[in-house]
């Protein structure tokens, strides 16, 4: 056998014996790498387990937090919904008290008192066309067409400042049984007869009742303005009465029975205090006489309605005047008829008119321009007169706090034909004024107003006098 030979067979044996050894160990590998396979997929199978599980949980926690997010919404909302509903509970209470009306006054016992009234002043400046009228006399205070000068002059101007006509009213209303008993007194400074203060120093002013009266139920007794008289006729003015010829204007002590009568409508009927303003014949001066027996008797008609007011009045009385151990007496009667119609729904402007026809009832009419009869002594005999007089006037307003008041006022007097003329050629005759102003109300509480009137007198034998006036007034009303 050659060398060559010899080497492949070595080579031959150590081929088989690596191929036996590999046959050997080849089952033992193959078995590790089964187990170590079975190792690696048992730990994945692990992980995706707990990866799972943690998936799981997450989704758990996200649906959780999705319910409590949603939880916390409604909630909010709830939160939102209440705090709205008791915000607008609270809005609607403010509204409803600040729509009620508030209560004011104070309380003693059983009884509720009210405070009201106006601070008052006016400026005015006059021009008489016949001469001066008498300083601190009540026709330098307000339009009172007796008091204009009448004749030949010379005119003369003359301006005055005062704050008389402010005015304070109690209100009371007392429980009684259930029922309410009420009760007003009123005064001012302007009526206060006698000497008042000095214009040059203090300008002090008495204090003079205007009302005072009670009211139990129907009835009211005290002082009043008369039942005659439809106060709602009274235009807006600078002046104390406005139309002062043209319109009743009595206030007196008396005792009124009220009552519905139908739909808006209601009568009052009264009996008022007697009184007598005569004159004699050839003294225009009028005499208050006190001399009656009789009380005067009222009544009135007042329908009130969407459209606006009316009012028709009726007077009986007795004028009578006694004197050194005679006397004299006459019947006495009025009519009165007038109106306001609202020119707007809110009822800021109106007209407003009055018409009234007196017989021997002229204390009633214009603060008693004329006689309510006049005393003849040569026969003893009371002479009748009569009187025509009538007002008008408008509210027109032109913005919320301003506006514009027309006014006009006339009274006619009719003596008895028995009379002989020159023995009542002093007397008044006829009387007329027109006047305008505009208000402006800054406030609520505060009126400032200016106005221009004219206003004539004129005497049974022809003689006249005339009256221009500019006035100012601010009031301040609480």
């Amino acid at each position: 056998m050659n060398h060559a030979t010899s080497g492949n067979s070595k080579a031959r044996l150590l081929a088989s014996a690596l191929l036996a050894g590999s046959f050997l160990v080849a089952p033992a590998a193959a078995n590790a790498a089964a187990h170590s396979a079975t190792n690696r997929e048992a730990q994945l199978e692990d992980r995706l387990e707990r990866l799972e599980a943690e998936m799981a949980q997450l989704r758990a926690d996200l649906v959780q937090a999705r319910q409590q997010q949603a939880e916390t919404q409604a909630t909010a909302q709830q939160a939102i919904a209440a705090a709205t509903a008791r915000s607008e509970e609270a809005a609607a209470k403010v509204a409803a008290l600040e729509s009620k009306p508030q209560a004011d006054g104070f309380r003693s016992g059983d009884t509720t008192i009210k405070l009201g009234g106006y601070i008052k002043m006016i400026a005015s400046t006059s021009r008489f066309s016949e001469g001066e009228v008498a300083t601190n006399s009540l026709g330098r205070d307000f339009y009172l067409p007796q008091a204009i000068p009448t004749g030949i002059g010379p005119s003369q101007r003359v301006e005055d400042f005062t704050a008389k006509q402010s005015r304070f009213w109690l209100n009371l209303a007392t429980d009684v049984g259930g029922h309410s008993v009420k009760g007003l007194v009123e005064v001012d400074f302007q009526t206060a007869p006698g000497t008042q203060g000095s214009q040059r120093t203090t300008n002090g002013y008495n204090l003079a009742l205007r009302r005072a009266w009670m009211q139990v139920g129907r009835l009211t007794i005290g002082q009043d303005w008369s039942t005659f008289q439809y106060t709602g006729a009274l235009p807006e003015s600078t002046d104390f009465v406005g139309t002062t010829e043209g319109t009743v204007f009595v206030r007196q002590p008396l005792v009124r029975y009220s009552a519905p009568v139908g739909k808006g409508l209601a009568l009052h009927a009264s009996i008022e205090e007697p009184e007598s303003g005569t004159a004699t014949l050839g003294l225009p001066a009028l005499m208050e006489n006190g001399d009656d027996r009789i009380p005067d008797f009222a009544a009135r008609l007042a329908w009130t309605g969407k459209a606006g007011e009316a009012s028709l009045a009726g007077l009986v009385r007795q004028v009578r005047v006694a004197s050194a151990g005679t006397a004299a007496d006459t019947m006495g009667w009025g009519v009165s008829a007038g109106g306001k119609l609202w020119l707007n729904r809110n009822k800021s402007s109106d007209l407003r008119a009055l018409v009234t026809y007196g017989h021997n009832a002229s204390r009633y009419i214009g603060l008693n321009f004329a006689p309510d009869a006049v005393y003849d002594p040569a026969t003893n005999d009371l002479a009748n007169v009569n009187v025509l007089a009538a007002m008008v006037a408008a509210r027109i307003a032109i913005a919320p706090n301003v506006r514009i008041n027309l006014m006009g006022s006339y009274q006619d007097v009719d003596y008895a034909k028995s009379l002989p003329l020159d023995s009542i050629a002093s007397f008044n005759k006829r009387a007329w004024s027109g006047a305008a102003n505009v208000f402006y109300s800054p406030v609520k509480n505060i009126d400032l107003g200016l106005e221009y009137r004219h206003g004539e007198r004129k005497l049974v034998n022809g003689n006249d006098g005339a009256l221009d006036r500019v006035e100012f007034a601010a009031k301040y009303s609480f």
